[in-house]
């Protein structure tokens, strides 16, 4: 069953609910708080979830523990999903959504260490089989377009 939110924009309301729910602190917000809780923050900036909502850049809260470091859940699940190429913002919204391979429960409601192969599993089986669906299939048809011009040739 396709991930409905694959090629449309995320509405506002969608990141109202996630800063009410979690916060939604802008990228040099949370780049000036780890300055301050550590030497280098480079390390923890580089694996952050980031989404991208007009001309801004933010850290959805959720992947953040009370101490500021990531939830380590968290960012196995977004590194598996940059390797899959899903978008930072679809990543957050499949987050917040309730999910069909999880029962009916919200990622996002499923950060601990016990949960991870679950969220893998239902990262892959709905989330990167849409973003697969919508961009492989464009990508097929510039194939397909691209060798019919060349036998025309």
């Amino acid at each position: 069953m396709p991930t409905p939110i694959i090629g449309r924009p995320v509405s506002d309301q969608v990141w109202a609910d996630l800063r009410a729910e979690f916060t939604l602190p802008a990228l040099e917000q949370v780049r000036r708080r780890l300055t301050e809780l550590t030497e280098d923050p480079e390390p923890v900036m580089q694996q952050l979830v980031r989404v991208f909502i007009g001309e801004g850049t933010f850290c959805p809260g959720f992947q953040f523990q009370p101490d500021m470091s990531v939830n380590s859940v968290i960012a196995a699940l977004f590194q598996r999903a940059m390797q899959l190429r899903i978008p930072h913002n679809y990543f957050a919204v499949w987050m917040m959504t309730p999910c069909h391979v999880l029962d009916g429960i919200r990622p996002v409601d499923q950060r601990q260490e016990q949960d991870q192969a679950a969220l893998l599993l239902a990262l892959e089986s709905t989330l990167a089989r849409a973003v697969a669906q919508k961009y492989g299939s464009e990508s097929n048809r510039h194939r397909r377009g691209r060798r019919r011009r060349a036998q025309l040739l």
